[in-house]
């Protein structure tokens, strides 16, 4: 098992012998720390300087990647070697926004000329909803985009969009619905006309409970006004279940493919991506395709302590196993960008969220992190004063781009003070004399000082990311999301788990659909557990 490995049993010798080192000593020592500990590439800056670690910590930390076979691993993935060995399946999210010549083969055939055949497909479909070329029955141009799905087929695209906000397509209005309950249906689709409306629903299986309900309902209200012959020109479907999308309606060439070598939460870079690239252009998201290529290009090429993804992974390892931190925030300085903690958190939780080995054995040792997070500012005024003095170590990503899409005043030079001096503050921390030195030139009184001084103590040494961008553009954004992809496949290989699977997602499915049944049917037998059956009870008499 891991924890009997020789680099395990290092970096335990040296977490033992380092634990009490503060960072405030580090920078102190180093004047060159920051330029030691920071790299740039695919138009991201990386500085971890302000991490618990020295030389010899990333030392020991890339020793642990190397005997974990990561290089190997990686190799394979990039070529099509099923890793997914649960489900005995490549993991090809990356071919999707492969723009080499490069093939990349599974079961001994080139995909790549499927892809291309479906990025131009989406390509004609996107340019001619966007010029109006494609319309809707009464021939007017579609003003609205309704996406159905859930998971990966919804976070993506829409939290990608909502990134991407300056660079959305203002003839377009794209709506998400993800919730089976009738309150999210039913707000977006008073907003909109059945006439100019065009409905997507993304669904590799067209079985999933949510988004067969919510694509009936929006099917069926489209066809009180209209006729069910219409639909065909107002319905597309991303699926692999071609024959059932065809049952609703929906014409063949509306039907964009989807392969079981992706996997939901990477799916955004797929026919999925249809939503984000009606939202801002396909040029646009051809960018951003491109992004995710040129960071995984660095993640192949790079050498392990030059490599970005490699050591925000490793950095996560050392504070989830050595520190036991539970939870990891990320905190994008950034309103368009608030939306990615949701989007990472279901990409690491649902990846790395496992207790049994890729060798059927149980885990000794805690994986997958809590991910959670907010926008800065907001969250300073609430959650921030939890990183700061509890005793729980909690790491943190800030994100932030040196330049907005708009600059109103000096407000981004306020976000931009606020977050360098929030990680600043984790780091540095504030002793209890330099509080009651405050409290002095503040003009408190003695019994005050004793009396406050302690609980304004912040012992600091919290770890912190602090990831720059010039601008958040398509490209940046395909970066920033093909890094996050990559620190978890990172972790996933260390952790000797199957990153790419999730039955606990499957077994929540099939117990909703076991439930759905047993509360429309009254003549079900109620045979579960003594807390279910009443619960499906009282439901049955409301």
């Amino acid at each position: 098992m891991l924890p009997s490995t020789p680099e395990w049993k290092s970096l335990v010798n040296h977490y033992n012998k380092n634990v009490h080192v503060q960072m405030r000593d580090l920078f102190k020592h180093d004047t060159e720390r920051f330029n030691n500990f920071s790299l740039s590439t695919a138009g991201i800056m990386l500085d971890y300087s302000k991490n618990r670690v020295t030389d010899e910590t990333m030392h020991l930390l890339m020793n642990l990647a190397e005997s974990s076979d990561l290089l190997d691993k990686r190799d394979k993935m990039f070529n099509g070697a099923a890793i997914n060995t649960t489900e005995n399946r490549p993991v090809l999210h990356t071919a999707l926004r492969n723009f080499s010549n490069r093939p990349v083969y599974v079961d001994g055939v080139d995909v790549m000329p499927q892809i291309q055949t479906t990025l131009v497909k989406l390509e004609c479909f996107v340019n001619d909803i966007s010029l109006g070329k494609k319309v809707g029955h009464t021939g007017k141009a579609f003003t609205d985009v309704v996406c159905i799905g859930i998971g990966g087929s919804f976070l993506g695209p829409k939290i990608m969009s909502e990134a991407l906000k300056p660079y959305q397509q203002p003839q377009l209005k794209v709506h998400f619905i993800a919730n089976v309950d009738g309150c999210h249906i039913y707000d977006v689709l008073s907003k909109v006309n059945p006439e100019t409306t065009l409905f997507i629903t993304s669904s590799k299986t067209l079985t999933t409970q949510e988004t067969l309900r919510n694509t009936l309902t929006a099917r069926d209200w489209f066809v009180e006004t209209t006729t069910a012959e219409e639909v065909k020109y107002h319905f597309a479907c991303v699926t692999s279940n071609v024959e059932a999308a065809q049952k609703l309606g929906i014409e063949k060439e509306n039907i964009f493919p989807m392969w079981d070598w992706v996997g939901g939460r990477y799916s955004v870079w797929s026919a999925i991506g249809l939503p984000l690239a009606l939202a801002i252009g396909f040029d646009h998201y051809r960018e951003f395709l491109q992004g995710g290529f040129e960071m995984d290009e660095h993640f192949s090429n790079a050498p392990l302590e030059k490599n970005l993804p490699i050591i925000l992974a490793l950095l996560g390892v050392w504070y989830r196993n050595f520190y036991g931190a539970q939870s990891q925030v990320l905190l994008p300085y950034y309103h368009y960008l608030r939306g990615l903690p949701a989007y990472i958190q279901q990409l690491d939780m649902e990846s790395n969220g496992k207790s049994v080995s890729l060798d059927n054995k149980p885990l000794s040792y805690d994986t997958g992190p809590i991910i959670w997070g907010s926008e800065g500012t907001n969250g300073q005024h609430s959650f921030h004063q939890l990183i700061h003095q509890s005793k729980t170590p909690i790491p943190v990503d800030f994100l932030m781009p040196l330049f907005p899409y708009h600059e109103v005043s000096n407000h981004h030079d306020m976000l931009a003070s606020n977050c360098f001096g929030q990680s600043q503050a984790l780091m540095a921390g504030q002793s209890l004399q330099e509080v009651k030195a405050a409290m002095k030139k503040a003009n408190c009184d003695e019994s005050e000082i004793q009396k406050l001084s302690t609980h304004k103590v912040m012992e600091g040494n919290k770890p912190s990311n602090t990831i720059l961008f010039e601008k958040l553009t398509p490209k940046v954004l395909g970066s920033l999301i093909s890094m996050y992809e990559h620190k978890v496949f990172v972790q996933g290989v260390i952790w000797r788990v199957n990153s790419f699977d999730q039955w606990g997602v499957e077994l929540g499915k099939a117990l909703g659909n076991k439930v759905l049944k047993k509360i429309t049917d009254p003549t079900e037998i109620l045979n579960m557990d003594g807390s279910t059956n009443e619960l499906i009870k009282l439901y049955r008499n409301r």
